[in-house]
């Protein structure tokens, strides 16, 4: 693997959801860097997938596990802490799609949805916060749909605005150890759950709604996650910073 930067050397970094998508792109970026990751995921074939994939060596630990399960994320943190003894980065990345019009939300989606994308992520700082060396970043996955109102999204957005109040909160009560907590809103990106959500013929008009003109890519979220888990960002803390190509700051004057 050639690096072209070596802002991570010597660190250690947990990607939740690293087997595709946003997660797999940006612990590849932070690999190309220097870090030695530890990335989690449900199923243990597609963890085996992306472990082959970065074919980091030695320099990646594979965990399998669900963030909604407490024992799973007391399995991980036991799993670093013997392996590495602590964290310098967390990417708060696991998190699962859920779209329908408010009338037909069940209880059942209700509770998976934020047992996920809300318990999930509160638990997996909360528990990794003794392994956090200080002056660490947690870096938690958000969304655009917590700055605008979208039909269908009520749920999934305000998970969402739930885990970005997280990371005001975090913030404030880790800041004496000089970890920073920050998270991200992306927008239309290209990852397996995007195209789980919408259909190919669907992509032209949701690219129209973006004023550069086109849909996102996984490696673009990585970049902005290796900045604010860098000491480049040293002073960026409590922030949401949005990758969305100016969906929610702008108007387009595309046509779809």
């Amino acid at each position: 693997m050639t690096r072209t930067l070596s802002r991570f050397d010597g660190k250690i970094a947990l990607v939740t959801g690293g087997t595709s998508g946003m997660g797999l792109a940006t612990a590849r970026r932070l690999l190309a860097e220097g870090a030695q990751v530890v990335i989690t995921g449900r199923d243990q074939a597609r963890l085996d997938a992306a472990v082959a994939d970065l074919a980091g060596g030695d320099r990646v630990l594979a965990v399998r596990g669900d963030v909604g399960n407490l024992a799973d994320l007391d399995a991980l943190t036991e799993a670093i802490r013997e392996r590495h003894g602590r964290l310098d980065l967390v990417f708060a990345n696991a998190g699962i799609a859920s779209f329908h019009p408010v009338e037909q939300v069940t209880e059942a989606e209700f509770d998976r949805v934020v047992d996920i994308n809300f318990k999930g992520l509160f638990f997996t700082v909360q528990k990794t916060v003794p392994l956090l060396a200080d002056h660490a970043s947690v870096v938690i996955n958000a969304s655009w749909t917590l700055h605008r109102g979208m039909p269908g999204a009520s749920l999934y957005a305000a998970t969402k605005a739930a885990v970005h109040n997280l990371a005001r909160t975090f913030a404030a009560e880790l800041g004496h150890r000089g970890i920073r907590v920050n998270s991200v809103s992306p927008g239309y990106i290209t990852t397996p759950m995007f195209h789980e959500v919408l259909q190919p013929h669907e992509h032209a008009a949701v690219a129209a709604k973006v004023v550069i003109g086109r849909l996102g890519t996984a490696e673009d979220v990585a970049d902005v996650v290796a900045f604010l888990g860098s000491d480049e960002a040293s002073y960026v803390n409590g922030q949401d910073l949005a990758i969305d190509g100016g969906l929610v700051a702008t108007i387009s004057g595309h046509s779809g």
